[in-house]
């Protein structure tokens, strides 16, 4: 594939949280550096075009929600993902990203809810969208399957393990602002042509998948206890000394000391999210989109994740 940077963003809510892990081409070679903060976003594609001297587009990974469910989508009578990004926010759309702060104000044109906790129900959200199973505001790639527990629905913004908050920041923050500009996997076609096409490349990412590709157990640890890091985190050890043309030796103290003593973890997320973006770019793994208008149209996929029920 024709891309020079590979960088993969562990996303929050708080930016002084946000941190990546960059990938650089050199030659044949993968120079991986050490996770770091993400910085200014406006800037940031400019800033990782601009580390390479090898020629190749960059592709950038985020851990957060980046699609709609299909079902929801079809009532909105837009075409697509990329015919309702442009939308939202403007004209009948203008209240798109205001989060509702009550069960009355949520509507197709305001499906985000709650804003604050007390008295909500997730059937508040089901009634005002008209919703009678409860998985159609999941994506096919959020819902449960034998090796892992449905995702959080992207409307609902209440508790630790929702992702509504963070898609709205990473869309406005992230995509909107050069919409015309970069390829959006899978909506604008395969990886590989995209990267053949456009300078910069969006996916999303979810290092829960790459755990278990790295072998690490998804119980029995916690991001937030610097020791079950140290242990954990030599599990990517092996995974690195099999794959010779990547360079990782910037990223060993790091995994010996256990990502340091932030509580959050981000930077571990960051590292692990990028391991597994290289596997996809490298041919290692497949990216894993299936090939459902549903998908490539308005859901969406998670780089790298294979289902049997996808198709």
């Amino acid at each position: 594939m024709n891309v020079a940077v590979v960088a993969h963003c562990d996303w929050s809510m708080d930016g002084k949280k946000r941190s990546m892990a960059v990938a650089i081409r050199e030659g044949v070679r993968w120079q991986v550096h050490a996770p770091e903060l993400v910085g200014d976003t406006l800037s940031l594609i400019d800033r990782m075009t601009a580390r390479s001297a090898e020629e190749g587009a960059l592709l950038l990974g985020f851990d957060f929600s980046i699609g709609l469910p299909e079902a929801y989508a079809r009532t909105t009578e837009l075409g697509s993902f990329r015919e309702a990004l442009a939308s939202f926010g403007s004209g009948i759309w203008s209240d798109w990203y205001s989060v509702a702060d009550h069960r009355s104000h949520i509507s197709l044109h305001r499906p985000f809810y709650p804003a604050r906790p007390g008295g909500t129900q997730r059937a508040h959200l089901f009634d005002a969208l008209g919703v009678t199973a409860p998985q159609a505001l999941l994506r096919l790639c959020e819902r449960a399957a034998p090796d892992r527990q449905a995702a959080c629905m992207l409307f609902w913004t209440l508790g630790g393990n929702q992702v509504g908050k963070g898609a709205i920041t990473g869309w406005r923050e992230m995509i909107l602002p050069r919409l015309d500009d970069i390829g959006l996997w899978p909506f604008d076609g395969r990886l590989a042509d995209l990267l053949d096409t456009r300078s910069c490349v969006i996916a999303e990412t979810y290092p829960g998948d790459v755990y278990r590709q790295l072998g690490m157990p998804r119980g029995g640890w916690s991001k937030r206890r610097q020791g079950d890091l140290q242990r954990i985190a030599k599990m990517m050890i092996p995974w690195l000394e099999a794959r010779p043309d990547i360079d990782a030796r910037a990223f060993l103290p790091i995994i010996e000391d256990g990502f340091g003593a932030d509580k959050a973890g981000e930077g571990f997320d960051a590292a692990v999210g990028l391991l597994g973006m290289l596997d996809v770019v490298d041919g290692r793994r497949d990216e894993g989109a299936p090939d459902v208008d549903g998908v490539r149209r308005w859901e969406g996929w998670i780089l790298g994740q294979h289902r049997d029920d996808a198709a």
